[in-house]
């Protein structure tokens, strides 16, 4: 990675839809479009996250949208195999995991709504075609879809998201994919027509391509961001402004040529090459004067002081100057795709950036450590790994791959007193593995893995659905209420006995068995407003075992990282919790 240098960062010299008075100097909204050419996961997401970061610093009230072209009506049903986590919203919304990246650099909270799909568009239309909401017309792709496209956006973009009733007054809207998929065609058409609705000056296009490095002498080539841009421009859309991801800072006559082929002025040309983490992104963008190129092209005012920006830049130049180490075994099934479990890093990095230390995170394939491997240097390495480790954590996951290899971590765990977090199954499987060696249970486990188990310790929900998969887990924010202030869970939460986590499950404890598992130290010391649910475990006697059946991840801000998580990584430093 290239280290950005400190001391070269300054701050520049200078539904019905809701009805609002737009303070100045934004009249109006303004909407940022951030596109992608040449191929996906080259840092949309992050750019369009450091654009409202800049646009925020600037006090305005700034929101996001993410358009994922795909026929699903949302991420829910999708393999993390395929699309990585399913990033889960307070309302329930199940959607890409770059509303992840929003939430945490924005410190916004989103809807379902600011995913758009193109499965959401087609039941919406086709749902109004039902209805006879279109008078007999033919309903097609231009108007009715691109229609309903612009009128979502619209209408999203005017919701409050930072937790006033003051609506937003910037929208940073991704399009997923790459220029030129036949998928997101009509969403291009859709935003080439809505910059005349809202009309040029409120609204501004940045793409973001690729400036591969080739050969020896390492020559920045510019054609696939060419080839890129001349795509977008034959379906009607010119970028104002292009981020260029590179290895290395682009070169002053590479950024020449591709103002000249692309039909954008050099000085909307920026760089976006490594650095050594990815908080310094937005302070990158700022030094090549983003914020002022973008403020000139709306209008818009750029405060003296601009605390937001500080503060970004402090946390950056904290996260280089860590020191020490704490060393995390991430047990899991999906450790060959780390975006798989995003949220999770994240939550864990923001916690190590806490406690001042660097984070290691060790990957354990759970079905390594099952005894079946036994003999193998694949079970020797995956135990050694999770033998040398200061913490363990086992995070969410469905299906039974892996199951057994997770139920010996926690075993180790809790026998070894080695710090441990469960989370949502990671809680299942320290209680399944409780029972089994606890309470004698032969044979104890979910009937997710084994309907016909004889101690059914993890059952289904009775409200669940058995047939239909998308949307039917228990989803959302819920309330989660503490039994007790004697726990470790009441002091990482400063004290509050009423906690609001996001969740996503089908199968829960069986309640029945809750008290013979307490009267053996497994203390459930969180449970729903009804006590029926458990929420939280605790182990008595150990310093750090600790169990959730949310997903504390989703909240874990840089600033604020998840108390759970922000546990385990104190407990795995020795450090009291």
């Amino acid at each position: 990675m290239i280290e950005d240098e400190t001391e070269s960062f300054h701050f520049p010299d200078n539904l019905d839809r809701p009805t609002w008075t737009a303070p100045n100097p934004v009249d109006c909204m303004k909407y940022v479009v951030v596109s992608g050419g040449v191929l996906s996961g080259i840092g949309k997401g992050v750019t369009a996250s450091s654009i409202g970061v800049l646009m925020k610093s600037l006090g305005l009230r700034v929101t996001a949208i993410k358009i994922d072209p795909y026929l699903n009506s949302d991420a829910g049903t999708m393999s993390p195999f395929e699309h990585g986590e399913v990033f889960v919203l307070d309302d329930g919304g199940e959607a890409d995991l770059d509303l992840g990246n929003y939430e945490r650099f924005l410190d916004v909270t989103l809807s379902r709504d600011n995913n758009l799909t193109t499965g959401k568009i087609y039941s919406e239309v086709i749902g109004k075609e039902r209805k006879g909401d279109y008078l007999g017309k033919t309903v097609q792709v231009v108007p009715h879809i691109t229609d309903e496209i612009q009128d979502w956006i619209e209408r999203v973009a005017h919701t409050p998201a930072d937790g006033t009733d003051e609506v937003p007054e910037i929208c940073v809207i991704e399009l997923g994919g790459t220029v030129g998929d036949i998928e997101s065609a009509p969403f291009v058409e859709a935003l080439r027509q809505f910059q005349f609705r809202v009309g040029s000056k409120n609204i501004c296009f940045l793409h973001v391509s690729l400036v591969p490095v080739i050969g020896v002498v390492g020559e920045q080539k510019t054609k696939p961001t060419q080839h890129s841009v001349k795509g977008l421009m034959a379906s009607g859309i010119q970028p104002d402004f292009l981020v260029c991801r590179s290895s290395e800072p682009l070169l002053p006559e590479v950024k020449r040529k591709l103002s000249l082929f692309c039909h954008v002025s050099e000085e909307a040309v920026f760089s976006a090459h490594d650095v050594s983490n990815i908080y310094r992104v937005p302070l990158m963008l700022e030094e090549q004067g983003a914020i002022v190129q973008m403020a000139a092209h709306f209008g818009l005012d750029i405060p003296t002081e601009r605390p937001l920006l500080r503060d970004w830049g402090d946390m950056a130049q904290r996260m280089d100057a860590l020191s020490g180490e704490v060393r995390i075994a991430m047990v899991g099934k999906y450790t060959g795709l780390s975006d798989s479990y995003l949220s999770v890093i994240k939550a864990l990095q923001h916690s190590a950036l806490h406690e001042g230390v660097n984070l290691s995170i060790d990957w354990v394939e759970a079905s390594n450590l099952e005894n079946s491997n036994e003999g193998t240097d694949k079970h020797e390495s995956a135990w050694s790994l999770v033998k040398g480790a200061d913490g363990i954590l086992v995070p969410g996951g469905f299906g039974d791959r892996g199951i057994e290899g997770k139920i010996l971590a926690a075993k180790h765990a809790r026998e070894n007193t080695v710090p441990y977090l469960g989370v949502c199954l990671g809680l299942q499987i320290a209680t399944i593995e409780f029972a089994r060696n606890r309470l004698g249970l032969k044979g104890a486990n979910s009937t997710e893995f084994d309907e016909d188990t004889p101690h059914p310790t993890v059952i289904f929900m009775p409200e669940g659905s058995r047939t239909h998969m998308g949307g039917t887990m228990r989803l959302g924010s819920r309330q989660t209420n503490l039994q007790t202030q004697d726990c470790a869970a009441y002091r990482l939460y400063d004290g509050e006995m009423e906690i609001h986590e996001r969740h996503r499950h089908r199968y829960e404890v069986n309640p029945d068995l809750v008290t013979a598992l307490e009267e053996k130290g497994l203390r459930f010391v969180g449970r729903d407003t009804e006590g029926e649910r458990m929420e939280i475990i605790e182990l008595e006697g150990h310093p750090f075992f600790f169990g959730t059946q949310y997903h504390p991840e989703f909240k874990s801000r840089p600033g604020r990282p998840s108390p759970p998580f922000l546990g385990l990584v104190k407990a795995a430093l020795g450090r009291p919790v």
